[in-house]
């Protein structure tokens, strides 16, 4: 609920300061005293449109703060903390906007600066103001359908959750199908280059293997060049050993008599067991340098088609393994994905038909709170003028959603045979205040903003019609916190809080000013309310008895 609004330097207003208590609370005075000021101020302080003419003449800036006491779990610490705001818990909200004479703004929502349209994101949930021309909230038509669903206390939980499996299902079946669709304009590409990777059989790896094989065969070819007539030099018939041993025996039969020699035949010695190795090794590299010259062209000609199949595809040899079995799972997911299309398909199928159960029983359950809330709003009419009018909850189909298949739309028919239309565009002033009025009480049970302002709900109307509309802003105000701003005595009297706005004259200046009133000062107001400028003692005991039958 409003607990306190502080007012700086607005039109008429230099500073004022009000509190105001639960139930409800009227605002009186004269025409032209600035009740509307209060209204523009608090509108600034909500994040209204801000208009420079609001600050007074002369001043820098005007500002206006507002504080609400509310639960902790109210729906504007949510929307705060969205903005990283948390205020303390069980402190008061206090919301302020100032406006500088130039247009400039700033505005604070729980000590923290806010763009002024977080304010107006939660005011809705703090303020709901209803006059002749501010009645959009409650009588537009996108919020009528909630109004149902309070009053008849439906539960859509199903139907949004039949529907979040409807939407999930269709995202999931036009993913599923554009990838089929991707994929079929990529099939024949993809079965030629999987069977031709296939064909090959490329393994990880071999590219290393073969071209280390080649290379290998590419050096002994080299070398054989070099072991060509080797043998034969060194072990021929002629061969350089045979010539070293022919040496050696005939260096033997004169060794043993010259030192010489014999050291001469130890050398060749030597040189015969030396060279018989190398003639070994020799054979052995020959032996181990041998290739077979097609296992050479083989080897080439595979790792040409192992590298141009590479390149082609723009991997690296060795990848080419793992790309043939990609393209072969693409085209295995291809076939997988017919049957997943036609799964989703069928739990698709399944899905509409729950959400469409689930809409049908809310649509049953609204058509009866419909039939209620008629009768409810109907017996609320007569007794504000409103005999000749009709009210209905017309429902009609709406585009699928997580709250129904239905459209809920408020009509009246003011007069008999007149068709129905939107409240809005039927009904007059006095009668489209009387309508709120009427909406108001039936929906009470509903729930509503914590604190509700009513601006001249009763112009145009007195007597009865006026007793009527203090009535049932009093059982209103049991449930929220009500200010109105009222001409009617029958009103004012039901008030639990009355507040005087007056205007104020001082060394050529003019101030508005508010009061709350005394008892005494209550009848006397009353009083004025009925008789005018001049107050008699009959207007006094008037007073009185309103006061005393409120």
């Amino acid at each position: 609920m409003l607990r306190q609004l502080s007012i700086r330097d607005v039109v008429l207003i230099d500073r004022l300061d009000l509190e105001f208590e639960p139930g409800l609370g009227v605002l009186t005075g004269e025409t032209g005293a600035g009740k509307s000021i209060l209204l523009d101020s608090l509108g600034l302080a909500l994040g209204v449109r801000a208009d420079t003419g609001l600050v007074r003449q002369g001043q820098a800036q005007a500002s206006v703060s507002a504080e609400f006491e509310l639960p902790a779990d109210h729906a504007a610490f949510a929307l705060l903390a969205e903005q990283g705001i948390e205020p303390e818990p069980g402190e008061p909200l206090l919301v302020r906007r100032s406006l500088k004479a130039d247009g400039g703004s700033r505005a604070f929502a729980g000590g923290a600066g806010v763009p002024a349209s977080v304010l107006r994101d939660i005011a809705g949930g703090l303020v709901e103001i209803h006059g002749q021309h501010d009645d959009r909230g409650l009588l537009n038509p996108r919020g009528h359908r909630a109004l149902l669903d309070a009053f008849g206390r439906i539960d859509v939980s199903a139907v949004a959750a039949a529907w979040a499996d409807v939407e999930r299902l269709e995202n999931d079946l036009a993913d599923a199908r554009s990838a089929a669709d991707a994929a079929e304009r990529d099939r024949d590409w993809l079965e030629h280059a999987a069977s031709e990777i296939a064909a090959l059989a490329p393994e990880p790896g071999e590219e290393t293997r073969l071209a280390e094989e080649r290379a290998a065969m590419q050096a002994g070819a080299k070398a054989g060049d070099v072991l060509t007539g080797l043998d034969e030099l060194l072990g021929g018939s002629d061969g350089a050993l045979v010539q070293l041993r022919n040496a050696a025996r005939r260096i033997e039969r004169g060794a043993a008599d010259h030192p010489l020699l014999a050291d001469a035949l130890a050398s060749l010695d030597r040189a015969l067991i030396e060279g018989s190795e190398a003639e070994e090794k020799i054979a052995r590299a020959a032996e181990a340098l041998a290739f077979d010259p097609a296992r050479l062209e083989a080897v080439e000609a595979r790792l040409f088609d192992i590298r141009g199949l590479a390149r082609k595809h723009r991997v690296e040899a060795d990848a080419l393994a793992a790309l043939g079995e990609e393209l072969t799972g693409k085209l295995a997911l291809m076939e997988a994905g017919g049957e997943r299309i036609a799964a989703l398909e069928t739990e698709l199928v399944e899905a509409r038909s729950r959400y469409d159960r689930a809409a049908e029983q809310v649509r049953a359950a609204r058509q009866a709170a419909a039939v209620r809330l008629d009768a409810a709003v109907a017996g609320e009419l007569p007794p504000l003028k409103l005999d000749a009018a009709r009210f209905r909850t017309a429902l009609s189909d709406a585009e699928p959603g997580p709250s129904g298949t239905d459209r809920v739309e408020f009509e009246v028919s003011t007069n008999p045979g007149a068709p129905f239309g939107p409240l809005t565009r039927i009904a007059s002033g006095g009668e489209l205040s009387r309508f709120v009025l009427a909406l108001k009480v039936a929906l009470a049970e509903a729930g509503t903003a914590q604190t509700m302002i009513f601006d001249e709900i009763d112009r145009g109307v007195g007597g009865a019609v006026a007793s009527a509309i203090g009535e049932r802003l009093a059982r209103l105000a049991t449930k929220s916190q009500l200010l109105v701003v009222t001409h009617s005595p029958q009103v004012a009297a039901r008030a639990a809080h009355h507040y005087r706005i007056e205007k104020a004259h001082e060394e050529g200046v003019t101030r508005t000013l508010v009061r709350k009133l005394s008892p005494d000062e209550r009848r006397e107001e009353i009083a004025r309310m009925l008789s005018g400028a001049a107050i008699t003692d009959e207007a006094r005991a008037q007073a009185a008895r309103l006061l005393e039958a409120a």
